[in-house]
C-alpha cells in the first residue's frame, strides 16, 4: 500500500467529526470517497495532509508516518492536495502559479517527474492560456490550474477535494477527463466527489462515509450491487 490510513480521529473544538476512520490506496489506485454533505469527506482529506490536526490515529505514506507533521512537511513527504475551493494566485498567469508549485524531485520518486513542459504537453486547454492571469479563467479552468499546480510538486498522492463542484456539466467533463489522464500516467489519487455517476467512469474503488466512519469499502460492481447502502448513504 502506498498510502494506509488507521483509526484516524479528528475534531472540531470539542465535535468528534472523524471517529476511527480506515482506508488504504494501492499504488496507481484512483479511488472515490462517497457520502452526503456533512459526514467527514473533506475533514478526511484534510487530516490526511494535516490541515486539521488527528487527534489519534496513523497516516503513513510508503511505510513513513505523516499523523502530526506540518502540512509543508507532509507535502514534502510526498502528498499533493487539490481544495474545493481552488485557491489558485488571481493575480499570477497560468505559468506563474504552476512555477510557485514547483518543488525539487524527490530522491526514489515514483514514475516521471511533473514539469513544466509536461504541463503543458499533457493539457492543452492550460497551454493556450498559459499567459492569462487567474482571475480572466473560468472556474473549470482554475480547477485544471489547481490540479497542475499540484502535480508541480511532484507527489506521490494526490488527494482531491470535491473537483466538479459548482461547474457546468462539460466543464466537469473536461476536469474529470484531466484526472483520468492523470491517473493513466499512474498517479496515485484519493477523490471526494458527490457525483455517483461520474465517480464510477473514473474511480477504480469506493469508500462510503457516514458520521465519521466507513461504512463501505469495494469497487465499482460492489458498489453498484449494494443498492440497499446506496439508498441508505447517498440517495437524497
Amino acid at each position: 500500500m502506498i498510502l494506509e490510513v488507521k483509526g484516524l480521529h479528528s475534531y472540531y473544538g470539542k465535535s468528534h467529526v472523524l471517529q476511527g476512520v480506515d482506508l488504504e490506496l494501492e499504488q496507481g489506485q484512483l479511488v472515490c470517497l462517497l457520502g452526503r454533505n456533512g459526514v467527514g469527506k473533506s475533514t478526511t482529506l484534510m487530516s490526511i495532509m494535516g490541515l486539521v490536526r488527528p487527534g489519534a490515529g496513523s497516516v503513513r505514506l510508503k511505510g513513513q508516518e505523516l499523523a502530526g507533521r506540518q502540512p509543508f512537511e507532509i507535502a514534502r513527504q510526498g502528498l499533493g492536495f487539490v481544495p474545493e475551493e481552488r485557491r489558485i494566485f488571481s493575480s499570477l498567469t497560468v505559468m506563474e502559479n504552476l512555477l510557485i508549485g514547483r518543488q525539487r524531485t524527490r530522491p526514489g520518486l515514483s514514475g516521471q517527474a511533473w514539469t513544466v513542459e509536461r504541463i503543458l504537453d499533457s493539457f492543452p486547454r492550460l497551454a493556450e492560456r498559459r499567459d492569462n492571469k487567474g482571475c480572466h479563467l473560468s472556474g473549470g479552468e482554475q480547477q485544471m490550474l489547481t490540479i497542475a499546480r499540484t502535480l508541480m510538486g511532484n507527489p506521490e498522492v494526490v488527494l482531491v477535494d470535491e473537483p466538479t463542484e459548482g461547474l457546468a456539466p462539460l466543464v466537469a467533463e473536461a476536469v474529470l477527463e484531466m484526472l483520468r489522464t492523470i491517473s493513466l500516467a499512474g498517479m496515485t489519487i484519493l477523490m471526494v466527489e458527490q457525483n455517483l455517476k461520474a465517480a464510477l467512469k473514473l474511480a477504480n474503488a469506493f469508500y462510503i462515509m457516514s458520521k465519521g466512519r466507513m461504512v463501505f469499502k469495494g469497487d465499482s460492481q460492489a458498489l453498484m450491487a449494494a443498492e440497499e447502502v446506496r439508498r441508505k448513504y447517498l440517495e437524497v
